[in-house]
Protein backbone atom coordinates (compact mmCIF):
# COMPACT_ATOMS: atom_id res chain seq x y z
CA UNK A 1 0.00 0.00 0.00
CA UNK A 2 1.26 3.45 -0.85
CA UNK A 3 0.36 6.51 1.20
CA UNK A 4 1.21 10.10 0.33
CA UNK A 5 1.17 12.94 2.86
CA UNK A 6 1.47 16.47 1.52
CA UNK A 7 1.11 20.04 2.76
CA UNK A 8 -0.13 21.52 -0.51
CA UNK A 9 -0.35 25.15 0.68
CA UNK A 10 -3.73 25.79 -0.90
CA UNK A 11 -5.98 24.32 -3.59
CA UNK A 12 -8.16 27.34 -4.22
CA UNK A 13 -6.83 27.86 -7.75
CA UNK A 14 -7.59 25.61 -10.70
CA UNK A 15 -3.93 25.49 -11.73
CA UNK A 16 -2.96 24.13 -8.29
CA UNK A 17 -5.57 21.36 -8.60
CA UNK A 18 -4.38 20.47 -12.10
CA UNK A 19 -0.78 20.19 -10.95
CA UNK A 20 -1.76 18.18 -7.91
CA UNK A 21 -3.60 15.74 -10.14
CA UNK A 22 -0.59 15.52 -12.47
CA UNK A 23 1.78 14.80 -9.58
CA UNK A 24 -0.49 12.10 -8.17
CA UNK A 25 -0.49 10.23 -11.50
CA UNK A 26 3.25 9.72 -11.15
CA UNK A 27 2.94 8.25 -7.64
CA UNK A 28 -0.38 6.32 -7.72
CA UNK A 29 -1.15 6.50 -3.97
CA UNK A 30 -3.97 4.43 -2.54
CA UNK A 31 -4.32 6.79 0.42
CA UNK A 32 -3.70 10.54 0.27
CA UNK A 33 -3.51 12.95 3.18
CA UNK A 34 -3.54 16.68 2.35
CA UNK A 35 -2.92 19.60 4.68
CA UNK A 36 -3.53 23.33 4.32
CA UNK A 37 -6.05 22.82 1.54
CA UNK A 38 -7.41 26.31 2.36
CA UNK A 39 -10.82 25.43 0.92
CA UNK A 40 -14.18 24.37 2.33
CA UNK A 41 -15.04 20.71 2.85
CA UNK A 42 -17.57 20.89 -0.01
CA UNK A 43 -14.97 22.33 -2.38
CA UNK A 44 -12.39 19.79 -1.25
CA UNK A 45 -14.79 16.94 -1.93
CA UNK A 46 -15.05 18.07 -5.56
CA UNK A 47 -11.26 18.39 -5.82
CA UNK A 48 -10.79 14.96 -4.27
CA UNK A 49 -13.11 13.37 -6.82
CA UNK A 50 -11.32 15.14 -9.67
CA UNK A 51 -8.14 13.50 -8.42
CA UNK A 52 -9.78 10.07 -8.63
CA UNK A 53 -10.65 9.52 -4.95
CA UNK A 54 -14.34 8.76 -4.48
CA UNK A 55 -14.03 8.22 -0.72
CA UNK A 56 -12.65 10.70 1.77
CA UNK A 57 -12.95 12.81 4.87
CA UNK A 58 -12.70 16.55 4.34
CA UNK A 59 -12.21 19.14 7.07
CA UNK A 60 -13.13 22.79 6.47
CA UNK A 61 -10.41 25.41 6.35
CA UNK A 62 -10.61 28.27 8.84
CA UNK A 63 -10.90 31.11 6.37
CA UNK A 64 -7.66 31.07 4.38
CA UNK A 65 -5.88 28.81 6.87
CA UNK A 66 -5.84 25.08 7.50
CA UNK A 67 -8.09 22.48 5.95
CA UNK A 68 -7.45 18.73 5.86
CA UNK A 69 -8.45 15.91 3.56
CA UNK A 70 -7.94 12.15 3.76
CA UNK A 71 -8.68 10.36 0.49
CA UNK A 72 -8.63 6.66 -0.39
CA UNK A 73 -9.40 4.29 -3.22
CA UNK A 74 -12.62 2.32 -3.40
CA UNK A 75 -10.85 -1.02 -2.84
CA UNK A 76 -9.68 -0.03 0.66
CA UNK A 77 -11.79 -0.30 3.81
CA UNK A 78 -11.34 2.72 6.09
CA UNK A 79 -13.19 3.46 9.33
CA UNK A 80 -13.13 6.89 10.91
CA UNK A 81 -12.09 7.02 14.58
CA UNK A 82 -11.77 10.77 15.23
CA UNK A 83 -10.89 14.05 13.58
CA UNK A 84 -10.14 17.69 14.31
CA UNK A 85 -8.65 20.67 12.53
CA UNK A 86 -5.25 19.09 13.27
CA UNK A 87 -5.72 15.38 12.59
CA UNK A 88 -7.72 12.61 10.95
CA UNK A 89 -7.56 9.21 12.70
CA UNK A 90 -8.75 6.10 10.86
CA UNK A 91 -8.52 2.32 11.06
CA UNK A 92 -7.41 0.59 7.86
CA UNK A 93 -8.48 -2.95 6.99
CA UNK A 94 -5.35 -4.00 5.14
CA UNK A 95 -5.85 -6.99 2.83
CA UNK A 96 -2.14 -7.13 1.92
CA UNK A 97 -0.94 -7.53 5.52
CA UNK A 98 -4.10 -9.37 6.62
CA UNK A 99 -4.56 -7.18 9.69
CA UNK A 100 -6.02 -3.87 10.85
CA UNK A 101 -3.91 -0.87 11.76
CA UNK A 102 -4.35 2.83 12.45
CA UNK A 103 -3.30 5.71 10.28
CA UNK A 104 -3.29 9.26 11.59
CA UNK A 105 -2.80 12.21 9.30
CA UNK A 106 -1.32 14.89 11.54
CA UNK A 107 -0.81 18.64 11.23
CA UNK A 108 1.24 20.27 13.98
CA UNK A 109 0.20 23.69 15.19
CA UNK A 110 2.15 26.35 13.23
CA UNK A 111 2.13 28.69 16.25
CA UNK A 112 5.10 27.90 18.50
CA UNK A 113 3.30 28.96 21.68
CA UNK A 114 0.54 26.43 20.93
CA UNK A 115 2.78 23.57 19.79
CA UNK A 116 2.26 21.70 23.08
CA UNK A 117 -1.43 21.40 22.19
CA UNK A 118 -0.32 19.27 19.24
CA UNK A 119 1.86 17.03 21.39
CA UNK A 120 -0.93 16.58 23.93
CA UNK A 121 -3.28 15.67 21.09
CA UNK A 122 -0.80 13.06 19.90
CA UNK A 123 -0.58 11.59 23.39
CA UNK A 124 -4.37 11.48 23.70
CA UNK A 125 -4.57 9.46 20.46
CA UNK A 126 -2.31 6.76 21.91
CA UNK A 127 -5.28 4.77 23.19
CA UNK A 128 -4.00 1.24 22.51
CA UNK A 129 -0.21 0.77 22.41
CA UNK A 130 -0.61 -2.79 21.08
CA UNK A 131 -2.37 -1.62 17.91
CA UNK A 132 -0.06 -0.91 14.97
CA UNK A 133 -0.26 2.78 14.09
CA UNK A 134 1.41 5.08 11.62
CA UNK A 135 1.39 8.87 11.88
CA UNK A 136 2.38 11.07 8.95
CA UNK A 137 2.11 14.75 8.15
CA UNK A 138 3.58 18.18 8.72
CA UNK A 139 4.56 18.35 12.39
CA UNK A 140 5.90 21.91 12.03
CA UNK A 141 8.87 20.89 14.18
CA UNK A 142 12.28 19.29 13.80
CA UNK A 143 13.87 16.62 15.99
CA UNK A 144 17.53 17.54 15.53
CA UNK A 145 19.42 20.77 14.97
CA UNK A 146 20.88 19.20 11.81
CA UNK A 147 17.36 19.13 10.31
CA UNK A 148 17.44 22.90 9.86
CA UNK A 149 19.67 25.21 7.84
CA UNK A 150 19.31 28.98 7.74
CA UNK A 151 17.27 31.32 9.89
CA UNK A 152 17.26 31.39 13.67
CA UNK A 153 18.60 28.45 15.63
CA UNK A 154 15.79 26.20 16.86
CA UNK A 155 15.25 26.05 20.59
CA UNK A 156 16.42 22.81 22.21
CA UNK A 157 13.30 22.88 24.35
CA UNK A 158 11.05 22.86 21.28
CA UNK A 159 12.84 19.85 19.81
CA UNK A 160 12.87 18.02 23.14
CA UNK A 161 9.13 18.57 23.60
CA UNK A 162 8.52 16.96 20.20
CA UNK A 163 10.85 14.05 20.98
CA UNK A 164 9.20 13.55 24.38
CA UNK A 165 5.77 13.28 22.76
CA UNK A 166 7.02 10.68 20.27
CA UNK A 167 8.69 8.67 23.04
CA UNK A 168 5.54 8.74 25.16
CA UNK A 169 3.65 7.21 22.23
CA UNK A 170 6.37 4.68 21.26
CA UNK A 171 6.63 6.45 17.90
CA UNK A 172 9.91 6.26 15.98
CA UNK A 173 10.92 8.26 12.91
CA UNK A 174 10.90 5.96 9.85
CA UNK A 175 13.73 7.74 8.06
CA UNK A 176 13.63 8.66 4.39
CA UNK A 177 15.31 8.60 1.01
CA UNK A 178 15.63 11.62 -1.24
CA UNK A 179 16.28 15.25 -0.41
CA UNK A 180 17.08 15.81 3.27
CA UNK A 181 14.65 18.70 3.86
CA UNK A 182 10.90 18.87 3.29
CA UNK A 183 10.20 22.61 3.52
CA UNK A 184 11.95 25.62 2.08
CA UNK A 185 11.53 29.39 2.29
CA UNK A 186 13.49 32.22 0.68
CA UNK A 187 14.79 32.65 -2.86
CA UNK A 188 18.14 34.19 -1.97
CA UNK A 189 21.09 32.66 -0.14
CA UNK A 190 20.80 35.39 2.50
CA UNK A 191 17.22 34.48 3.48
CA UNK A 192 16.96 30.80 2.49
CA UNK A 193 15.68 28.43 5.20
CA UNK A 194 15.38 24.67 4.85
CA UNK A 195 13.88 22.27 7.41
CA UNK A 196 12.72 18.69 7.75
CA UNK A 197 9.33 19.21 9.36
CA UNK A 198 7.29 16.65 7.38
CA UNK A 199 7.82 13.02 8.33
CA UNK A 200 6.34 9.59 9.03
CA UNK A 201 6.58 7.93 12.45
CA UNK A 202 5.25 4.57 13.66
CA UNK A 203 5.12 2.46 16.80
CA UNK A 204 6.99 -0.83 17.23
CA UNK A 205 3.87 -2.93 16.46
CA UNK A 206 3.51 -1.24 13.05
CA UNK A 207 7.22 -1.62 12.26
CA UNK A 208 7.06 -5.31 13.15
CA UNK A 209 4.17 -5.83 10.72
CA UNK A 210 5.70 -3.84 7.86
CA UNK A 211 9.38 -4.72 7.79
CA UNK A 212 9.73 -3.72 4.12
CA UNK A 213 8.40 -0.19 4.48
CA UNK A 214 10.03 2.62 2.53
CA UNK A 215 9.66 6.38 3.03
CA UNK A 216 10.64 8.81 0.30
CA UNK A 217 10.76 12.59 0.02
CA UNK A 218 9.37 13.18 -3.46
CA UNK A 219 10.39 15.97 -5.80
CA UNK A 220 8.01 18.91 -5.83
CA UNK A 221 7.40 22.16 -7.64
CA UNK A 222 3.91 23.34 -6.63
CA UNK A 223 4.37 23.84 -2.88
CA UNK A 224 7.09 24.88 -0.46
CA UNK A 225 6.64 21.42 1.12
CA UNK A 226 7.60 18.17 -0.57
CA UNK A 227 5.25 15.15 -0.57
CA UNK A 228 6.09 12.24 1.71
CA UNK A 229 5.51 8.78 0.23
CA UNK A 230 5.17 5.77 2.56
CA UNK A 231 5.20 2.39 0.83
CA UNK A 232 4.25 -0.40 3.24
CA UNK A 233 5.64 -3.19 1.05
CA UNK A 234 7.97 -1.27 -1.29
CA UNK A 235 6.04 -2.24 -4.42
CA UNK A 236 5.60 0.35 -7.16
CA UNK A 237 2.91 0.15 -9.78
CA UNK A 238 3.79 0.72 -13.40
CA UNK A 239 1.91 0.62 -16.64
CA UNK A 240 1.75 1.89 -20.16
CA UNK A 241 -1.01 3.06 -22.43
CA UNK A 242 -1.36 2.97 -26.18
CA UNK A 243 -3.15 5.66 -28.10
CA UNK A 244 -4.30 6.14 -31.68
CA UNK A 245 -3.48 9.23 -33.68
CA UNK A 246 -5.30 12.44 -32.87
CA UNK A 247 -4.24 16.02 -32.43
CA UNK A 248 -3.47 16.33 -28.75
CA UNK A 249 -4.01 19.71 -27.15
CA UNK A 250 -0.77 19.47 -25.17
CA UNK A 251 1.26 19.37 -28.41
CA UNK A 252 0.89 23.13 -28.70
CA UNK A 253 3.20 23.46 -25.65
CA UNK A 254 6.05 21.75 -27.53
CA UNK A 255 8.62 24.12 -28.97
CA UNK A 256 9.21 22.19 -32.20
CA UNK A 257 5.63 21.48 -33.29
CA UNK A 258 5.35 24.72 -35.27
CA UNK A 259 8.41 23.77 -37.28
CA UNK A 260 7.02 20.26 -37.95
CA UNK A 261 3.72 21.67 -39.23
CA UNK A 262 5.35 24.40 -41.33
CA UNK A 263 7.87 22.10 -43.03
CA UNK A 264 5.28 19.42 -43.77
CA UNK A 265 2.74 21.89 -45.13
CA UNK A 266 5.25 23.71 -47.35
CA UNK A 267 6.80 20.49 -48.68
CA UNK A 268 3.78 19.67 -50.85
CA UNK A 269 1.94 21.50 -53.63
CA UNK A 270 -1.02 19.11 -53.54
CA UNK A 271 -4.57 20.08 -52.65
CA UNK A 272 -5.64 20.73 -49.07
CA UNK A 273 -7.00 17.24 -48.37
CA UNK A 274 -3.75 15.57 -49.42
CA UNK A 275 -1.69 18.05 -47.43
CA UNK A 276 -3.83 17.44 -44.36
CA UNK A 277 -3.30 13.69 -44.72
CA UNK A 278 0.47 14.15 -44.99
CA UNK A 279 0.44 16.47 -42.02
CA UNK A 280 -1.46 13.93 -39.93
CA UNK A 281 1.10 11.27 -40.86
CA UNK A 282 4.01 13.56 -40.03
CA UNK A 283 2.51 14.47 -36.67
CA UNK A 284 1.93 10.79 -35.91
CA UNK A 285 5.59 9.99 -36.60
CA UNK A 286 6.71 13.04 -34.61
CA UNK A 287 4.48 12.15 -31.65
CA UNK A 288 5.83 8.60 -31.33
CA UNK A 289 9.00 9.88 -29.74
CA UNK A 290 7.26 12.58 -27.73
CA UNK A 291 6.37 10.50 -24.66
CA UNK A 292 9.90 9.15 -24.27
CA UNK A 293 11.26 12.66 -24.84
CA UNK A 294 8.99 14.07 -22.11
CA UNK A 295 9.87 11.28 -19.71
CA UNK A 296 13.54 11.87 -20.44
CA UNK A 297 13.17 15.62 -19.86
CA UNK A 298 11.24 15.03 -16.66
CA UNK A 299 13.89 12.63 -15.35
CA UNK A 300 16.64 15.12 -16.13
CA UNK A 301 14.71 17.96 -14.47
CA UNK A 302 13.88 15.83 -11.43
CA UNK A 303 17.50 14.70 -11.06
CA UNK A 304 18.66 18.29 -11.39
CA UNK A 305 16.07 19.44 -8.85
CA UNK A 306 17.26 16.81 -6.38
CA UNK A 307 20.90 17.78 -6.94
CA UNK A 308 20.19 21.49 -6.51
CA UNK A 309 18.08 20.82 -3.43
CA UNK A 310 20.94 18.94 -1.83
CA UNK A 311 23.51 21.69 -2.49
CA UNK A 312 24.10 24.55 -0.12
CA UNK A 313 21.94 27.49 -1.24
CA UNK A 314 23.51 30.49 -2.94
CA UNK A 315 22.03 33.00 -5.37
CA UNK A 316 22.97 30.99 -8.49
CA UNK A 317 21.69 27.76 -6.94
CA UNK A 318 18.35 29.29 -5.95
CA UNK A 319 17.91 30.97 -9.34
CA UNK A 320 18.47 27.68 -11.17
CA UNK A 321 16.24 25.90 -8.66
CA UNK A 322 13.40 28.25 -9.57
CA UNK A 323 13.99 27.67 -13.32
CA UNK A 324 13.92 23.90 -12.88
CA UNK A 325 10.69 24.06 -10.86
CA UNK A 326 9.07 26.21 -13.55
CA UNK A 327 10.18 23.70 -16.20
CA UNK A 328 8.71 20.83 -14.16
CA UNK A 329 5.46 22.76 -13.83
CA UNK A 330 5.36 23.11 -17.62
CA UNK A 331 5.78 19.34 -17.99
CA UNK A 332 2.88 18.89 -15.55
CA UNK A 333 0.78 21.32 -17.61
CA UNK A 334 1.47 19.28 -20.76
CA UNK A 335 0.36 16.08 -19.07
CA UNK A 336 -2.73 17.72 -17.57
CA UNK A 337 -3.81 18.97 -21.01
CA UNK A 338 -3.40 15.44 -22.35
CA UNK A 339 -5.65 13.91 -19.66
CA UNK A 340 -8.21 16.73 -19.87
CA UNK A 341 -8.62 16.05 -23.60
CA UNK A 342 -8.95 12.31 -22.93
CA UNK A 343 -11.66 13.04 -20.37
Amino acid sequence: MKIVSWNVRGLGKLRAVMRLRSNLRDVHPQILFLMETKVSAVRMENIRKKCGFVHGIDIDADGSRGGLSLCWNSDIMVNLCSFSSSHIDVTICDVDSNNNWRFIGFYGNPVIAQRNLSWNLLRSLNTNPNTPWLVAGDFNEILLASEKRGGRVRSSRQMNDFLSALNDCDLTDLGYSGCWYTWEKGRLSTNNIRERIDRAVANSAWRDNFTNYHVQHLSHSISDHCPISIDTNFVRDSGSKNSSFRFNANWVLEEDIEEVIRKTWESSMADTNVKLHKLATALLVWSRGLKSKRNHNKRILTDRLNALSSDDPDDDNLAELLEVKLALNLESDKEELFWEQRA
